[in-house]
């Protein structure tokens, strides 16, 4: 099957050279790409097309529509959305030659030198926040990665990762170090993306990453849970062969080794894992398979004891959900809330769920104002919710019109949400971190249908209930 990156470098040559250059392989590689390509967010639109002058726009939208009817439409389609900047455009080519790939660019519409989505951001002992990995805007894993000093209210850099990775986890280390653990390329643009097994340490005080153990198995889409005796509970997620799994490790980080735990009773990826008040963790929910499209996605839910190394069952929630949020709340009870719950096109949930771990069983709140997927859900100093960002409409990003600025805050004495905020700058797939002076930071994100990766970051404010901006 012609992949995405030749599908572009073939449109990119037909627009370079004419028309009498659109031979046969041009055509049938559009309509293999465009029959065969997994729809897990939009397809990207060829650098080359985007920047072109609307007229020549117009008539590849002709050539191409007379191909593939909308299908084909749907490719080309310009995007749209927040005011952000648009993507840095491919290097010209050459008459006759392909267009080339462009490399991550600093972006001067925030504060952070790259946009990026389906990153890590860990608040350190020191209050700095590492910002590390994920996604550009062409779907790239990055190794780039940035450092937020609150005192300067500034973005800096540091050492890259020694492996680009994005659907990684990031955990902060009893000793202050830093897990960062599995991800990879973005696995939507190839069946056989490299998933990684490998695993690597940050170390503030050098600010540098070295390689510890690898993981028992490669995965994306896991969790990563700090357990109450400093070791460290990877769950679920895809391996190679992209199969949702059920397996469960355990980094010890005084050996710098993973183990093989008991297994999960059920395989799930994009699943939630909540360390509860007595020291086990709650595994909520996910995709059955990998990256599922039809649903239904689990409702079901298992704790793991760290004291015998097993997992069991325990009550299901009222609706199955995967790409949903969940937070540990002061009374220990657990808040799950939003996520999608049928297929791929289903609208967000508004609804809202309870854990209780004395009686093992789910039970309604809420619901949101908003119905949110790829939403952030932080746990404030004075016990309530902030619910942030993400789509409205289902987990896709093509022709979404509902990437969202609002968000909402949860209060557990009442039950209810309630509209705060909102954001300055639209945005799904970004990450939310506690400061230490009770604040919560915002970062990055995608925007504008997937097309456009966030620089931006913005700081919320509990006692004022606003967002303002940050670096």
């Amino acid at each position: 099957m012609t992949d995405q990156r030749e599908l572009d470098r073939l449109l990119d040559a037909f627009f370079v050279e004419g028309s009498n250059e659109l031979a046969d392989r041009v055509i049938d590689g559009a309509l293999d790409q465009i029959g065969e390509v997994q729809q897990r967010r939009a397809n990207r639109v060829p650098r080359g097309l985007r920047t072109m002058p609307m007229p020549f726009r117009l008539a590849a939208a002709a050539v191409i529509g007379g191909l593939a009817v909308g299908t084909a439409l749907y490719l080309i389609r310009p995007p749209s959305g927040a005011g952000t900047s648009s993507p840095t455009p491919a290097a010209s080519a050459s008459p006759g030659e392909p267009a080339e790939t462009p490399t991550p660019q600093p972006r001067p519409t925030g504060p952070m030198a790259f946009g990026r989505q389906i990153q890590t951001a860990t608040m350190l002992a020191d209050g700095r926040v590492l910002v590390a990995g994920g996604y550009d805007d062409n779907d790239e894993a990055l190794a780039s990665v940035e450092l937020y000093d609150p005192t300067t209210n500034a973005f800096g850099e540091t050492s890259s990762l020694a492996d680009a990775r994005g659907l990684h986890t990031a955990t902060l280390l009893a000793d202050g170090r830093v897990l960062i653990a599995g991800g990879g390329p973005a696995s939507w643009l190839s069946a056989s993306a490299a998933y990684l097994a490998s695993a690597e340490v940050y170390d503030p005080t050098t600010g540098t990453f070295s390689p510890t153990g690898s993981m028992t198995t490669s995965r994306d889409g896991h969790t990563a849970t700090l357990l109450s005796d400093g070791r460290v509970l990877m769950t679920g997620g895809n391996d190679l062969g992209d199969h949702g799994v059920a397996s469960a490790e355990l980094y010890d980080p005084e050996t710098g080794i993973f183990t093989a735990t008991g297994s999960m009773t059920t395989a799930r990826a994009l699943h939630t894992a909540t360390l509860l008040s007595d020291g086990r963790v709650l595994i909520v929910g996910g995709d059955p398979a990998a990256w599922t499209f039809s649903g239904p996605y689990h409702a079901s839910a298992e704790v793991y004891d760290p004291a015998t190394g097993t997992f069991t069952a325990t009550g299901s929630m009222a609706v199955g959900r995967e790409l949903h949020a969940a937070s540990l709340l002061s009374d220990g009870r657990v808040l799950v809330t939003g996520g999608v719950t049928e297929s791929l096109h289903a609208t967000s949930l508004d609804s809202a769920e309870l854990y209780d771990p004395e009686t093992g069983t789910f039970s309604p709140t809420g619901p949101m104002t908003d119905g949110r997927v790829f939403q952030t859900a932080t746990m404030l100093s004075d016990g309530r919710v902030l619910i942030a960002g993400g789509l409205a409409q289902g987990r896709v990003y093509a022709n979404n019109p509902r990437f969202l600025a609002s968000a909402e805050v949860y209060d557990p004495t009442t039950g209810t949400f309630a509209a705060t905020g909102p954001m300055a700058d639209m945005r799904a797939y970004h990450t939310a971190t506690m400061l230490a002076d009770g604040r919560v930071m915002i970062i990055a994100g995608a925007v504008d249908n997937g097309l456009t990766t966030l620089a931006s970051a913005e700081i919320y404010d509990p006692v004022t209930g606003t967002f303002g901006p940050a670096g």
